[in-house]
């Protein structure tokens, strides 16, 4: 589904009509159902970055917890990327971290082979594809808990709940059933972390958590690490954690629509995957 009247100078139009008026235009053009893409779309802009929505679109999965947002966007410098974002309810849909040690499936295979509702790439590997740090797959401790600056956060499952963590807040005695290790911290208590790379632009992934039991897992193209953080705190969507996940040419994304699959391929294999899965 697009939405025209959010197209190029969108901003400027909202502004001049007052927010309280456009809220109310967005109240009588759609259902509930689809709140959350319209306010996945309301504010897209960052102070240091300039981001701005150019073209949306929003569509439901084959499982209604989850929602596909694809949304091109570019800098006040000129530069363009395009997010895919899949979110999901949390109380309907959980994370499955799935290990493929032969690496012989795809993103694309491994999602339509375990039933998945949408996915992403997952952590870092070495060259002979062991994982690099936390991996816990169906309960079982594939990989342990590492120490490195770069190993920043835990995405956890814990009786369904899914989380971000620390890794120092992150425990064996909470009994996950999935664990992916990576980084870095993207966003921490709703804000872009400071320092990140700001020079070396790349494929993403990334796994975001947010208020009212919902949570996401997106694929950006070429963008920093800075920038990444920059567009994804600008979403209206009170996103409170996000982690970065291996990128470049490993980053991939799957989505099960109701209308059919969308699918960016990853460029080359990668150990394992990010999986969004049905309670």
């Amino acid at each position: 589904m697009t939405f025209p009247w959010l197209r190029a100078g969108s901003r400027e139009r909202l502004q001049s009509r007052g927010a309280a008026r456009a809220s109310r235009v967005f109240r009588q053009r759609i259902s509930c159902s689809c709140l959350l893409g319209v306010l996945l779309f309301l504010t897209l802009t960052d102070a240091r970055g300039g981001w701005t929505a150019t073209e949306r679109e929003r569509s439901v999965g084959k499982n209604a917890a989850v929602t596909r947002h694809a949304i091109d966007l570019q800098s006040e410098t000129g530069a363009t990327a395009q997010l895919q974002l899949a979110v999901f309810d949390s109380t309907r849909a959980t994370i499955r971290v799935i290990d493929d040690p032969s690496v012989s499936a795809s993103l694309a295979e491994a999602m339509r082979r375990d039933n998945c509702l949408a996915g992403v790439n997952g952590g870092y590997f070495d060259p002979e594809y062991a994982p690099v740090g936390l991996l816990i797959s169906d309960g079982q401790v594939i990989a342990p808990l590492r120490k490195a600056r770069l190993l920043s956060g835990v995405i956890t499952v814990v009786n369904g709940r899914v989380r971000i963590v620390r890794p120092a807040e992150f425990s064996m005695k909470s009994k996950p059933t999935a664990a992916r290790q990576c980084g870095p911290f993207l966003i921490d208590r709703g804000k872009p972390i400071a320092g990140l790379n700001e020079t070396r632009p790349a494929r993403r992934t990334f796994f975001a958590t947010i208020s009212d039991n919902r949570a996401a897992i997106g694929y950006c193209s070429h963008v920093t690490l800075a920038q990444l953080a920059e567009i994804i705190a600008a979403l209206d969507l009170k996103i409170q954690r996000a982690l970065n996940l291996d990128g470049g040419s490993s980053s991939g994304f799957w989505f099960a629509g109701e209308n059919g699959v969308f699918s960016i391929r990853e460029q080359k294999t990668v150990r394992d995957y990010i999986a969004i899965v049905p309670k």
